[in-house]
């Protein structure tokens, strides 16, 4: 009589008196995970646990990772630019008024990164 594993195609390997399942990971890149994605993995493990433990049995989870880090990067420089854009905050600005311009690019990206934690990270 076959196991389930057995009959979904796994093999066992004998180590003493025991036979262990021969199990291997998914090949992986090597994937670099940013603030985003060390977020992203927090959220999911504190608040999504099923999720969690399905990116991780699938091997998937830092590939999930890598995507929602690129993806909120690449949203961040989206939103910044055309806020930026629309409240004025230009190289002329920086020239002339190097604090005023730090006050309002640090509080566009402060603006930035909720909209992105909200509808990225923690959706």
């Amino acid at each position: 009589m076959k196991s389930i594993f057995e009959e979904m195609g796994g093999t066992y390997r004998r180590v003493g008196d025991y036979f262990v399942p021969n199990l291997v990971l998914p090949d992986t890149e090597n994937y670099q995970i940013g603030k985003y994605g060390r977020m992203r993995r927090s959220y999911l493990k504190e608040h999504r646990k099923i999720l969690y433990t399905n990116y991780v049995m699938e091997g998937t989870l830092f590939m999930h990772l890598a995507e929602i880090d690129q993806a909120c990067n690449e949203r961040m420089e989206i939103i910044v630019s055309a806020m930026a854009k629309q409240e004025g905050v230009t190289e002329a600005l920086k020239a002339a008024d190097q604090m005023e311009w730090v006050r309002r690019i640090n509080s566009i990206h402060n603006r930035a990164e909720e909209i992105i934690l909200t509808e990225i990270v923690y959706a």
